[in-house]
């Protein structure tokens, strides 16, 4: 039959119709899955904003603890304690993730590259507790607890997260980059660094975000590592430093209703934290596109 013919039906078919229908189902499912995450989301924002907002003020953000612990001190000492040991352990994570990442993607042959996976997959899901008992072991038995062993911890949950994610965005770069490097007569690792790096800068820094968003909540490690703390304001990570979660552990664990309500108002302060930092690398991203950009 002729193309053109006026009597050809060029109505959908039961198939097409049939694909339309899950089209469109699943497409509601996936937006109702992300409105129930921000609800979620919201509903634990407020919760905590509507208990702690009470204690908030200036006061307890600038002042020191009070010296036996009861409530009407502030929180200065673990707010400065908890960037000290999240910056750390950011500092040891990220470096050693993104290379693995690099490697696994670039240059491991395939039975190493699997073994690699296997055990960065079996650290992303150990028990936090368990890497807190660890770096307990070997850097604070025979020694004393410090903010630095708790960066160690941090940076050992942080780990995982950052090569996976990292990994994941390399695997999305284009081969035409590299295989366009590699005909320039570039070597390998100048491309690496270079163009399939910045290419990739975006989805590693939300890796690290999440990375770091994560970490900055962990109570378990730092119990064993960094929990035992004067209210003085420390910035020595060679010795034990106040932080925001054992804070809002200690706080819970007390029978005065006041140390609860500052418990609520230090949970929104970390949550303030997790955005200050969310914000904060979003903003050295753009940058950094922009500088790329021109």
């Amino acid at each position: 039959m002729n193309a053109l013919s006026p009597h050809v039906d060029l109505r959908p078919g039961g198939r097409l119709r049939r694909r339309r229908i899950v089209n469109r189902i699943m497409e509601s499912l996936g937006t109702l899955a992300a409105l129930l995450a921000v609800t979620v989301l919201i509903i634990v924002v407020v919760s905590v904003v509507r208990k702690g907002a009470p204690s908030l003020s200036w006061h307890f953000l600038t002042a020191r603890p009070n010296l036996f612990g009861g409530p009407g001190g502030g929180i200065s000492n673990a707010i400065v304690g908890t960037a000290l040991i999240v910056g750390v352990a950011t500092g040891i994570a990220v470096p050693v993730g993104v290379l693995i990442a690099i490697y696994l993607t670039e240059f491991a042959r395939k039975p190493v590259a699997l073994t690699i996976q296997v055990i960065v997959d079996v650290l992303a899901g150990l028990p936090t507790i368990v890497v807190g008992v660890f770096v307990y072991g070997l850097l604070v038995v025979g020694h004393q607890q410090s903010g630095f062993a708790g960066s160690v911890a941090l940076s050992i949950v942080m780990l995982p997260l950052v090569a996976r994610a990292a990994q994941e965005v390399l695997l999305l770069v284009p081969s035409a980059l590299r295989e366009g490097c590699l005909a320039l007569g570039v070597s390998r690792w100048r491309a690496v660094l270079g163009v399939i790096l910045p290419t990739a800068l975006g989805g590693i820094v939300t890796g690290t975000v999440l990375a770091v968003a994560r970490a900055a909540g962990e109570t378990a490690p730092l119990l064993f590592t960094s929990s035992i703390f004067s209210s003085t304001v420390s910035t020595d990570v060679t010795h034990s430093m106040a932080n925001i979660p054992v804070l809002i552990f200690i706080y819970s664990e007390q029978p005065d209703t006041a140390l609860h309500q500052d418990a609520w108002a230090a949970a929104v302060v970390l949550i303030g934290f997790v955005l200050l930092a969310s914000l904060a690398a979003r903003g050295l991203l753009a940058r950094s596109r922009r500088k790329l950009g021109r």
